[in-house]
């Protein structure tokens, strides 16, 4: 572990090299006022926005979006089966049905899927309808898209694969994205933060693309619980 000691707290890295622009951005979130104790840089760690990927940071009684990030439940899971062998061809046939039923990068499904698999109590009963849309108002703005999305992947960096683990058993691994609502979220929280940190004349420099929500506000509370309903969605 290296630490620079450079900034308002320490910064510690568990890597030996880091690019510079990702290194910019763990010196400005050392240098945040809200900060608790110490930045964290994992061995992964490149540019993101506002905050580096495979950065670890905890913040004082505020939540900053874009250190959540705007793939709110990205996440990754394994399943190991009782197979070790397959044969190619019945592998090529595997993925093919896999392509078919998986809709991939903006693509989703043309009908609804079970509201049922949705997070609940959000079930979008008509008599609480207006309590929805106060509580969380971009997951009932996507609810529709968010419907045809479950059962889809995303684009960019996530997979299904079949791999053979090391101890000689097929496994099966999914990396999956937030599916577009989590985006949503994302940007219309951060949007918003960053409208009240020009009004409160913040401390934090519009440039560094941290503003932040004081937790115990309306927006930050709103913002917690539109972002924990991602979470348990996916």
């Amino acid at each position: 572990m290296k630490v620079i000691s450079t900034e308002k707290i320490p910064i510690k890295m568990w890597l030996k090299n880091i690019e510079d622009s990702a290194l910019e951005q763990a010196k400005h979130l050392a240098n945040l006022p809200f900060i608790y104790k110490h930045i964290a840089i994992m061995p992964d760690c490149h540019q993101g926005y506002g905050m580096p990927i495979g950065g670890v940071m905890a913040t004082k009684n505020v939540i900053v979006p874009n250190a959540v990030g705007s793939d709110i439940g990205c996440g990754m899971c394994a399943v190991k089966t009782s197979l070790t062998e397959i044969e190619i061809e019945t592998l090529k046939k595997i993925m093919g049905e896999i392509r078919k039923v998986v809709p991939v990068g903006f693509k989703k499904h043309n009908e609804s899927q079970n509201s049922n698999l949705m997070p609940k109590p959000f079930n979008m009963r008509s008599d609480l309808l207006s309590d929805y849309k106060e509580k969380y108002p971009i997951v009932t703005q996507e609810y529709s898209n968010a419907l045809k999305s479950l059962g889809t992947l995303g684009g960019g960096n996530h997979f299904i694969e079949i791999q053979k683990g090391s101890e000689g058993h097929i496994w099966i691994m999914i990396h999956s994205g937030s599916r577009n609502l989590g985006l949503k979220v994302a940007n219309h929280y951060n949007k918003l933060a960053v409208e009240l940190n020009t009004k409160w004349h913040s401390q934090v420099p519009k440039e560094w693309n941290l503003a932040f929500l004081p937790v115990d506000s309306k927006e930050g509370q709103a913002y917690i619980r539109e972002m924990n309903y991602c979470v348990n969605l996916l």
